[in-house]
């Protein structure tokens, strides 16, 4: 293999590592402001959702800036404003933009970095993957709650979620073993309020 090709698979691989680094780190910036509207609002539990897919994406940013100085990039981004709205409106934007990362940005990431061996880089886009899709569940889930009016469920109370910190798995409960995609120990999961 030319070194010339190397560099570029090489170089392909880190441009994906810094589009969901700063993607990563965009959603962690969104997620706190939204919190803070949902807080505002007295959606105590949806605040704490917020937070804690706030801390998630922020373990995500980590293990992508890890694995970016491991493949001799720099971990670099620009956080762009974002308009806050109410919280419903919040919601579905947090839930669309969860569903591209799950649709589309991720498994691609993942097959580039299959296809160019670059095992490190594919574990933190599949991990991101999968935690993704916790968010995306109980976005979805707050959603609907929010739309029935059901403010006496979990969305409108204090509450607490789990956060592994690994992989960034979100869970509205404590898991009795570990973390259903790491296997992390649970009782090593943040606790976000």
């Amino acid at each position: 293999m030319s070194t010339a090709l190397f560099t570029t698979e090489v170089d392909f691989t880190i441009k994906n590592l810094l589009a969901a680094y700063q993607g990563e780190l965009n959603a962690r910036a969104r997620y706190t402001s939204f919190a803070k509207k949902a807080q505002a609002e007295g959606l105590l539990g949806i605040a704490s959702l917020f937070r804690a897919a706030a801390r998630a994406e922020q373990i995500h940013a980590n293990n992508q800036a890890r694995v970016l100085r491991q493949m001799g990039g720099e971990a670099k981004a620009e956080i762009y404003a974002y308009p806050v709205r109410g919280t419903l409106e919040n919601l579905k934007a947090a839930l669309s933009g969860e569903h591209y990362e799950i649709d589309s940005m991720y498994p691609a990431f993942i097959d580039e970095a299959r296809a160019k061996i670059h095992s490190q880089a594919a574990r933190s886009f599949a991990l991101a993957l999968e935690a993704e899709k916790s968010h995306a569940r109980l976005y979805a889930e707050a959603i609907d709650l929010l739309e029935r009016r059901q403010i006496s469920s979990w969305i409108g109370d204090a509450r607490a979620f789990y956060v592994c910190p690994i992989c960034a798995c979100t869970s509205e409960q404590q898991e009795i073993d570990n973390c259903t995609i790491c296997q992390y120990p649970s009782d090593r999961h943040e606790t976000i309020c």
